[in-house]
């Protein structure tokens, strides 16, 4: 959902289903560039971040190693992820999504192209993730100024 001016008191008019089928979005962003990754699954969980982190390993030039901050959701820590070469996990502490510069990309998707619309099955909504993500990154300079808080421009470099 997102948030939408109306009159005091009153339900603002909107789409309602009460079928649960869901696509997620497993994304990873560069702060201060438009360089990002992701890829649309139908679940999260340890298999979905290990799906994941492979195919963004091999995205990976072979000269880089890649610190990937991500929150302490269980599947982003869990004993069985194999975790890739080139690739080091930083948990962020507990209760701070401000900190995770992926959060506000969430926050711009949800607002601007995935909330408050009815889509049909799983296809329509994994069709629908995937545009609203390709339109992100098509958005000259958008990732770059909505990943790039103050305090990792300046621990990046």
């Amino acid at each position: 959902m997102c948030r939408v001016w109306w009159t005091r008191g009153q339900r603002p008019p909107g789409l309602c289903d009460n079928r649960f089928t869901f696509a997620y979005i497993f994304a990873c962003v560069e702060p201060g560039t438009d360089n990002a990754f992701a890829l649309v699954l139908p679940y999260v969980n340890t298999e979905a971040m290990q799906i994941f982190l492979d195919h963004f390993a091999k995205a990976i030039a072979e000269n880089e190693h890649v610190a990937m901050v991500l929150d302490q959701a269980g599947w982003h820590g869990a004993h069985e992820l194999k975790v890739p070469a080139n690739i080091t996990l930083v948990p962020l502490p507990p209760y701070s999504p401000e900190l995770n510069p992926v959060e506000r990309v969430w926050e711009y998707l949800k607002e601007r192209s995935l909330s408050l619309r009815l889509l049909n099955d799983y296809d329509a909504i994994a069709d629908a993730a995937s545009k609203a993500w390709n339109r992100l990154c098509a958005e000259a300079g958008r990732i770059a100024s909505l990943s790039s808080y103050p305090w990792i421009m300046r621990v990046k470099h």
